[in-house]
């Protein structure tokens, strides 16, 4: 995940209300176009970049339900 893409994704996070989500909410509405195996790539880039710390206050819960990743923005 570029620089732009994290930059892009923290300012849509800056809007959502604390609680939790599934990735493809923060994505945006092009998340239904894309193919199923570069969703599978952007969600496990996200993923990686969650835990490095790329973004702050976001937190992986560790669950899967409703299609995918839960993570949780606190505060």
């Amino acid at each position: 995940m570029d620089t732009h893409e994290i930059t892009r994704l923290q300012n849509r996070m800056a809007s959502h209300d604390p609680g939790e989500f599934h990735f493809r909410e923060i994505f945006g509405p092009d998340w239904d176009r894309l193919y199923i195996g570069d969703k599978v790539r952007l969600g496990r880039e996200f993923l990686n970049a969650v835990r490095a710390g790329y973004f702050p206050g976001i937190e992986d819960t560790g669950q899967k339900k409703g299609g995918g990743r839960v993570y949780r923005r606190i505060g």
